[in-house]
C-alpha cells in the first residue's frame, strides 16, 4: 500500500492518500492538546498507543456489529482505514459526571448518571465545538434525520459494549467522544479513534485517572497511565 499525498493534519493524527482511491493511511502522532488547542504538548510514544489500541477496539466493535472505517493495523503508528466523508459532529457519550459537564451543571465529579446522558457538538475548531440539538442538526445541514438516528443507535451500543469490556480489565468507562463518516454508498460507519485521548478511564478499585486529563490537569504520569490502559487492552 503507498503511501501518497497527505488529505490532512488535526490535531493528534495525519491522514493521507494511497494508491486506492477507496483507502486512507492514517499516522497516529505525540502531539497532545487539550482545551481546543490552548493547551499543546507532546505524549511520548502517544501515537503508538492510540494506533494500537484503536485497532484493538475497532475490530472488537466490528465483531459485535458496529460497521467502522478500520481495515488493519499496518505498524506501530500507521493505520490503514477506508476512506469516509467526516460527518461534523462529536457525539459524546456519559456515563459519569466529569469534565465539562461538571462545570456546565454544577455536578460534582464522580457522580454516576441514572441514565446513560447522550450529547451532540458541531465539529468546528473555530467556535469551540458548541453543542446542538436535533434541530441545529437538520438545520445546520450537518447530517440527514435517518444518519442522526443510527449515530444515536450506533453510539449506545458502543458504550454498552464498551463499558463491558473495560470493566473486565478493571477500568471504567466514564465517559467518551466517537465521530462518523460515511462511504461513498452513504452507510454511516464508525471513525476517528478510540484511545485515552478520547475516553476518560479510571481504575475501577482506586479511581485513578488513565486517560487525557492526566495531561489536561497536570497531573503527571501521563505516559505511564497511556501504556497501562494499552496493557490493560492488549489482555
Amino acid at each position: 500500500m503507498e503511501k501518497r499525498e497527505m488529505l490532512y493534519e488535526g490535531k493528534a493524527k495525519k491522514v493521507f492518500k494511497t494508491d486506492n482511491a477507496e483507502e486512507y493511511i492514517i499516522e497516529y502522532k505525540d502531539d497532545a492538546t487539550a482545551f481546543n488547542a490552548k493547551k499543546k504538548g507532546t505524549i511520548e510514544h502517544k501515537g503508538i498507543v492510540n494506533n494500537k489500541m484503536t485497532s484493538i477496539i475497532f475490530a472488537l466493535l466490528e465483531e459485535k456489529g458496529i460497521p467502522t472505517h478500520f481495515v488493519k493495523m499496518i505498524d506501530d503508528t500507521h493505520q490503514l482505514v477506508k476512506a469516509v466523508e467526516i460527518v461534523p459532529l462529536e457525539v459524546i457519550i456519559r456515563n459519569t459526571a466529569a469534565g465539562s459537564v461538571c462545570k456546565n451543571f454544577g455536578l460534582e465529579e464522580g457522580v454516576d448518571f441514572d441514565i446513560t446522558v447522550q450529547e451532540f457538538c458541531y465539529k468546528n475548531d473555530d467556535l469551540g465545538d458548541p453543542m446542538v440539538n436535533n434541530s441545529h442538526i437538520l438545520a445546520l445541514g450537518l447530517a440527514a434525520q435517518d444518519e442522526v438516528d443510527v449515530i444515536r443507535e450506533y453510539t449506545f451500543k458502543i458504550n454498552d459494549i464498551l463499558k463491558d469490556f473495560f470493566i473486565k480489565r478493571n477500568l471504567k468507562l466514564i465517559d467518551f467522544k466517537v465521530e462518523f463518516g460515511r462511504l461513498p454508498d452513504g452507510t454511516i460507519v464508525l471513525a476517528d479513534e478510540i484511545s485515552p485521548d478520547t475516553c476518560r478511564l479510571w481504575d475501577k478499585d482506586t479511581n485513578k485517572k488513565l486517560d487525557k486529563d492526566r495531561f489536561r490537569r497536570d497531573l503527571g504520569e501521563v505516559e505511564e497511565a497511556y501504556q497501562e490502559v494499552l496493557n490493560r487492552v492488549s489482555k
